[in-house]
C-alpha cells in the first residue's frame, strides 16, 4: 500500500510548464476579451442618451400640440417642466408639465435645445463625452437627427 501511495504522490500536482501554460492561455483570453468589455460603459452612455432624447421628443411634441407650437429656445427644455413666463406663454400648457424633471446626460450635463434647429424643425442633443460641440467616436454630439 505504500508502495502505490508514492507513486500517487509522484503525479499529484502541476509542473511549472504546465502552470505556465494555463497562465500563457489566461493572458491571451484576457487581451482578446478586456477591450471589447472596457468600450461597453461608453456605448451603454451614448444607448442611454439616444433614450434620454427620444423621451424628450415625444414631451416636445404633446407640448406642441397643446400650445400649436414648440418652446422657443430661450423658453429652453424647461418649457416642458414649468409653464413659460416669457412670450409666448403656452394657452393651453399642461398642467403638472410633460416631463417630471428634465434629466441630465450621460456625462453629468443637461441637453441642449435649438428652435428652430440646424437639423431639422428642433434640435435636441448633447455634446458626447467631451462636452465639445464636434468630435468623433464618443465624443461625437448626439441628437434627435441620430435615432
Amino acid at each position: 500500500m505504500n508502495r502505490i501511495h508514492r507513486r500517487l504522490a509522484r503525479f499529484a500536482g502541476f509542473t511549472l510548464i504546465e502552470v505556465m501554460v494555463v497562465i500563457a492561455i489566461l493572458a491571451i483570453l484576457a487581451a482578446l476579451i478586456v477591450p471589447k468589455v472596457m468600450s461597453r460603459p461608453d456605448e451603454a452612455r451614448v444607448v442611454a442618451a439616444k433614450q434620454d432624447i427620444a423621451a424628450l421628443m415625444q414631451a416636445l411634441k404633446l407640448y406642441r400640440l397643446d400650445s400649436k407650437r414648440y418652446p422657443t429656445t430661450e423658453q429652453g427644455l424647461q418649457a416642458l417642466v414649468a409653464r413659460p413666463s416669457q412670450a409666448p406663454v403656452p394657452e393651453n400648457w399642461k398642467a403638472g408639465g410633460y416631463v417630471e424633471k428634465l434629466p441630465l446626460d450621460p456625462w453629468g450635463k443637461p441637453y441642449q435645445y435649438l428652435y428652430p434647429g440646424l437639423h431639422g424643425e428642433i434640435d435636441v442633443f448633447s455634446y458626447g463625452a467631451d462636452g465639445v460641440a464636434g468630435g468623433e467616436g464618443f465624443d461625437a454630439d448626439i441628437g434627435n437627427w441620430s435615432l
